[in-house]
């Protein structure tokens, strides 16, 4: 597939197996609640993490969602076209995720007090996810060399655009105390620390019990074996396994076994100088050089 082939949307490239014109604007017209929460996320930055954390923390640890309903339903993308289907059968609080920028948030939710938790990944992680990903995924365009794919990413030529425009849209929301920022880093580090601050950002309130109860079934091994959160339903024709796993590592540095001295000095130098006087700390007080 070539990128000529891909849904481009407001300067945006996205695959038109999971996206339609009919899908963004039903994105555009959704009805936003109070109650929703929203996980945000520039791709392969913990999206599937967030729909296996949110459901077990909004109802309080109930497994049976993460057991008999695909992520994709449970907690679906805002801008995909699978919303429309399943949005009737979400509970309240409802859990959405979404790969949009902020400036192609629906109106509603901008008038709305939903909630937000943006989660932000080291790029150069990002990056290396990301081009495994696109040697798995049959929907999407062969990422080339290594070398290549690190091109195509750095001006934007992929999925939802440059990494760095998606972190400062939501980094300057002004939400205020309608958004939480936590890293992958962080959630990979200590995932019960990071489920108390998800509880009490959510008001969830959650005992000790069951913040390791979450922590147990929300770790790599278990998704990695849920059959509701590892994509093998879906046909090979579109995810193949056998080139790589759809959940390949979960861990953080994995770029150290990827990238060549010149490809990191690159590769840095690029998104520094495009972050140059950005805080992206997860309370604002973190500068570029302690995220890189």
């Amino acid at each position: 597939m070539s990128a000529t082939e891909y849904i481009k949307y407001h300067g945006l490239l996205l695959p038109p197996e999971a996206h339609t014109t009919e899908s963004l604007e039903y994105a555009q017209n959704f009805c936003v609640e109070d109650t929703d929460v929203f996980a945000i996320t520039y791709p392969k930055s913990g999206t599937i993490w967030m729909q296996e954390i949110l459901p077990l923390v909004l109802n309080g640890g109930d497994l049976t969602p993460i057991h008999t309903i695909p992520n994709w339903e449970r907690v679906p993308w805002l801008e995909e076209k699978q919303l429309a289907r399943v949005v009737d059968k979400l509970a309240s609080p409802r859990a959405l995720v979404s790969h949009f920028p902020y400036s192609l948030m629906p109106p509603s939710f901008c008038t709305s007090k939903a909630k937000v938790i943006y989660v932000m990944r080291n790029p150069k992680d990002i990056m290396v996810s990301s081009y495994y990903f696109h040697q798995m995924a049959g929907f999407l365009e062969d990422p080339g060399t290594f070398e290549e794919f690190m091109d195509k990413f750095l001006e934007g030529k992929v999925m939802f655009g440059k990494w760095t425009d998606h972190v400062k849209s939501w980094r300057n929301s002004e939400l205020g105390d309608r958004i939480m920022y936590i890293t992958y880093e962080e959630m990979v580090q200590d995932l019960p620390a990071s489920l108390r601050h998800i509880s009490d950002f959510l008001g969830c309130n959650l005992t000790e019990e069951v913040i390791q109860k979450i922590a147990e079934h929300c770790s790599f091994k278990s998704m990695q074996n849920n059959n509701m959160s590892n994509f093998s339903l879906i046909p090979k024709v579109y995810m193949d396994s056998d080139k790589s796993p759809f959940l390949r590592k979960g861990i953080a540095g994995d770029w150290k076994n990827h990238f060549s001295s010149e490809q990191l000095a690159r590769f840095t130098s690029v998104i520094s100088k495009e972050l140059e006087g950005e805080e992206l700390g997860v309370c604002g007080s973190e500068k570029v050089d302690d995220v890189l």
